[in-house]
């Protein structure tokens, strides 16, 4: 009896995780009009090492970047998110990052934990941040690569462990599970409030997100303040 409960309970968290992955896809496709698409995810496998889905052994993203289909697939449709992840209910969820949707600079964790308190020195708001065993990704503003490429100019050195997620880019949400593990909300997404007098606002409810600059300007400072005597970044890689 006791081993017939335990079955069922392992289904039913089986099937609540599930169940998470779709409604979070739901939210970010349909409320807050950011395309997703499945990524590869991960093979069968017993243990923590699992390898990516994808035909690369040493796939540098293990089932974190989309495969099939691509990243131009990305949408903001019900129907086809609902299909995806009922067919592939395990399946990452792979933002596509770029025009209307959140961008996104990434860092090191070690770095990222450490940036928290940067910017709260700064006094600089951040947006929702995602984190992993191994990354943390600071979701801000769309941004255009001519708008990053006068931003990088600027800055006399940029830390070479920052990554960015820009137009034709991509990056995971939450709950997902990779290879690095599962992702997470360190930094919870802020949505506007409601006015009073209307029960719903005007447009999607999108979460609130800084520009890149000031992310990017409170990052290289951290790194500077910090960095070694031959000039090169601290953040760990």
């Amino acid at each position: 009896m006791r081993e017939i409960l335990g079955r069922r309970r392992k289904l039913s968290l089986r099937r609540t995780g599930r169940s998470a992955v779709l409604t979070a896809a739901l939210t970010y496709a349909t409320e807050w009009r950011w395309p997703v698409l499945p990524g590869v995810g991960l093979r069968p496998g017993i243990g923590r090492v699992r390898e990516c889905g994808c035909a690369h052994p040493d796939c540098a993203a293990p089932g974190a970047h989309p495969f099939d289909p691509g990243l131009l697939a990305a949408t903001t449709d019900a129907a086809m998110v609902r299909w995806w992840w009922t067919n592939r209910p395990e399946a990452p969820i792979v933002l596509a990052t770029g025009e209307r949707a959140a961008c996104a600079v990434s860092l090191p964790a070690v770095a990222g934990a450490r940036s928290l308190a940067a910017f709260a020195r700064a006094g600089v708001r951040l947006g929702p941040v995602v984190a992993t065993p191994t990354r943390w990704t600071l979701l801000v503003a769309p941004y255009s690569l001519e708008v990053l490429g006068e931003l990088l100019h600027r800055q006399e050195w940029v830390p070479g462990s920052l990554r960015f997620h820009g137009e034709g880019g991509y990056v995971v949400l939450p709950p997902s599970v990779t290879g690095s593990g599962r992702a997470r909300w360190e930094v919870a997404p802020k949505l506007p409030a409601v006015p009073v007098r209307s029960s719903r606002p005007s447009g999607p409810a999108r979460p609130w997100l800084p520009d890149v600059a000031s992310v990017v300007d409170v990052l290289v400072e951290q790194s500077a303040a910090t960095g070694m005597p031959d000039g090169g970044s601290r953040l760990a890689h």
